[in-house]
């Protein structure tokens, strides 16, 4: 087989195992001529095909893994996106920053032809003064309060300097909007299913969706023949969370910032919430990622907009609310 040389690293996570399902059940013409999955863990159930490596992506080990399955392409999505109780900053950081820079360096020791990364719409940060619509080119402001922003941040300048300094490695950067599908769960469809919604004052939080089968396409196809470069995954269109009370048929629970602030600083310690006063902006001031680089540039045109994506989300909790038998 001809096919790239594929390993994925945060091959266990949500979007990776879709990812490698995906790829696995491609025609055996289109399929990677090799294909390696790298993770904390061993998964569950394995896949035909696959190769399966237990590791750190922090760990040199990886270097050797590259070079014994002569990867040229490496789907980056490993990540802490959303921390658990033993899970602090230093950790955070050295995950997220020095996890990447060891897969760069490692790539680029090994002549791997092409990178794709999961970035973040948080990468551009969560701010009063974003513009309405957030294009490619637009600075990179990633919160240091907030750990995922700020880290998708120095990543992405991590990523800008490696253009510079090795043209050879080729970079699809994936700047991805709220991931949504039928079987997502994460902070944010943790917000959706609140018996209000948390809302605060003067704000509309309007949010962008990404259906995440078109995510798995758009890594796809960024393993094949689409171009390098930075796109935008999102929709079209967003919804703002009034909206969003409205299609759940909810209300809002409308606070000020400044009380919002003071109950989350009391209840995060205590663990009555996820969120603490750091992730106010978060809540509040929403990147909203205009996607017209990743259709005309990329090649790609989401199947479902931001309202549909939501609309997928709200009819697969509403069949699983009343097959779940209650107590």
């Amino acid at each position: 087989m001809s096919g790239p040389r594929v390993l994925v690293t945060g091959a266990g996570g949500y979007l990776g195992r879709q990812v490698l399902a995906r790829l696995a059940q491609l025609p055996a013409s289109q399929r990677p001529a090799v294909l390696v999955a790298h993770d904390l863990h061993a998964p569950a159930q394995a896949l035909p095909g696959v190769a399966y490596e237990v590791g750190d992506i922090r760990a040199p080990a990886l270097n050797e893994l590259m070079s014994r399955h002569r990867i040229d392409t490496v789907v980056h999505l490993a990540a802490i996106v959303t921390p658990g109780r033993k899970s602090n900053r230093e950790l955070e950081y050295d995950v997220d920053v020095n996890g990447t820079r060891n897969v760069l360096q490692a790539c680029v020791q090994h002549s791997v032809q092409r990178i794709i990364v999961s970035s973040s719409g948080a990468a551009y940060g969560y701010h009063a003064d974003n513009p309405a619509w957030l294009t490619e080119d637009m600075p990179l402001r990633g919160n240091e309060v907030f750990a995922y922003s700020h880290h998708k941040r120095l990543v992405e300048e991590m990523l800008a300097d490696y253009r510079a300094r090795h043209p050879a490695l080729e970079q699809v950067v994936l700047r991805i909007g709220t991931i949504l599908g039928a079987t997502v769960h994460n902070q944010i469809t943790d917000l959706f299913e609140k018996p209000r919604l948390l809302a605060i004052a003067g704000s509309e939080s309007p949010f962008v969706f990404i259906w995440d089968q078109d995510v798995v396409a758009i890594i796809v196809h960024a393993i094949g023949d689409g171009p390098a470069g930075i796109y935008n995954v999102a929709g079209d269109g967003a919804l703002t969370l009034r909206e969003i009370a409205a299609r759940l048929g909810k209300q809002r629970l409308v606070l000020p910032a400044w009380l919002l602030q003071g109950a989350l600083a009391v209840l995060k310690p205590r663990g009555l919430t996820q969120y603490g006063p750091e992730q106010l902006d978060f809540l509040r001031y929403r990147p909203v990622l205009l996607n017209t680089r990743l259709k005309t540039v990329f090649g790609y045109t989401p199947r479902y907009t931001s309202a549909e994506v939501f609309e997928i989300y709200r009819q697969a909790r509403a069949a699983q609310n009343r097959t779940t038998p209650q107590p």
